[in-house]
């Protein structure tokens, strides 16, 4: 039985990730200190053999008894909302809890995998993004410390491949939605789904022509764990090519809900990226992947999610 630390275990993607790993018969160890987690997420795993929650921010020294065969670092503020509010514990993260959970895995000889994320590309001069592209970033801007951390994390993260010989992976992660996203995070799927709801305005910033790519859960878990189980050590781009954009999104979210929602233009952020998508090349090639989840199956699924959420929820 493979023995595997999550860290960010309690959030939206670690959650998955956990409920996939023990599906295939690994001991999982689910790391957070809770301050975007939740353990809602996780709470149907508790009592369960084989399963382990500790509370715990992974900039502290990590110290677990026994052997560890993998160690997937998905700790971290990942919505704008979430890095704009957190800066200092964003770049934390991705520089001091990168460097003690790269440390465990040299300890442990445990393999790693990183969780890094399609804004290493920043606000992108190639379209669509391949994992040769070295990014557009600025990083002095409010978005910086969020690009910068996970920058800096991929390069940390080769460092002690190169220099140690840790045996490592890179999952470049893009737009990923699903149920537990949480309903304030910020991002435009949840944020759309829950002003379609309530029948509120939805908020496009900018004209609505930036387009984004959008993958389910489902799928995004499925490419990850197939990266970890892989021998490519070099970054991966995990995500759905199928290219649109925001405004198309928020009209699909109402057409989906029924909605009397409108959509409500405002002032687009500093060094918003103008698009994105990802080049899937290299994962179809070394990992035998492609989403297979429409976006219309993903978002009736997140609705139906969003909607008891809503409906529990104190008015």
């Amino acid at each position: 039985m493979p023995r595997t630390l999550i860290t960010g275990g309690a959030g939206f993607l670690g959650s998955h990730l956990a409920d996939a790993l023990l599906n295939r018969g690994h001991e999982v160890i689910c790391m957070d200190n809770l301050i975007t987690g939740d353990l809602r997420n996780i709470e149907h795993l508790f009592g369960q053999d084989g399963f382990l929650f500790i509370r715990q921010d992974v900039t502290n020294y990590i110290h677990l008894p026994g052997p560890i065969d993998n160690i997937l670092h998905f700790a971290s503020p990942a919505s704008p909302i979430d890095y704009l509010k957190l800066p200092i514990q964003t770049l934390k993260v991705g520089s001091l809890g990168t460097h003690k959970a790269l440390g465990l895995a040299k300890e442990k000889n445990a393999r790693f995998l990183l969780a890094s994320t399609s804004e290493v590309y920043g606000d992108p001069l190639i379209h669509p993004q391949k994992e040769d592209y070295w990014g557009n970033v600025n990083p002095i801007g409010p978005r910086g410390v969020y690009d910068e951390a996970k920058r800096f994390a991929e390069a940390m993260t080769m460092a002690y491949n190169r220099y140690h010989g840790v045996e490592t992976r890179i999952v470049r992660i893009f737009n990923t939605y699903g149920p537990r996203m949480r309903v304030e995070d910020g991002r435009v799927v949840s944020t759309f789904i829950t002003q379609a709801l309530q029948n509120q305005p939805l908020t496009v910033f900018g004209d609505g022509s930036q387009t984004r790519s959008f993958c389910f859960v489902s799928d995004e878990v499925e490419g990850i764990i197939r990266l970890l189980e892989s021998d490519v050590s070099h970054p991966v781009n995990i995500g759905n090519p199928f290219e649109m954009t925001v405004k198309q999104l928020g009209e699909q979210v109402i057409e989906l809900i029924g909605s009397q929602s409108v959509i409500e233009l405002k002032e687009l952020p500093e060094d918003d990226p103008k698009v994105r998508q990802p080049d899937i090349t290299l994962a179809q090639h070394h990992l035998d992947w492609a989403p297979k989840v429409s976006l219309r199956e993903g978002l009736e699924k997140t609705i139906e999610y969003f909607k008891k959420v809503l409906a529990s929820q104190p008015i």
